[in-house]
């Protein structure tokens, strides 16, 4: 069976690392872009907004 608290621990610890960063940070950029692309820029400043804000949660 799986250990999901170890599992989320793992995750977390590879998040905080340099390359789960680069990774974290590579995915939200993709998520900022197609999120932009689907409004026509419209709300980029919120998208950009929503983009900090969730990296500030996650890894370092």
């Amino acid at each position: 069976m799986v250990d999901f608290g170890s599992l989320g621990d793992k995750a977390k610890e590879f998040a905080d690392s340099d390359k789960g960063e680069q990774v974290t940070d590579g995915a939200l950029q993709k998520a900022d872009d197609a999120a932009s692309t689907a409004t026509g820029g419209k709300f980029d400043d919120k998208i950009d907004d929503a983009r900090t804000a969730a990296d500030g949660k996650i890894g370092q």
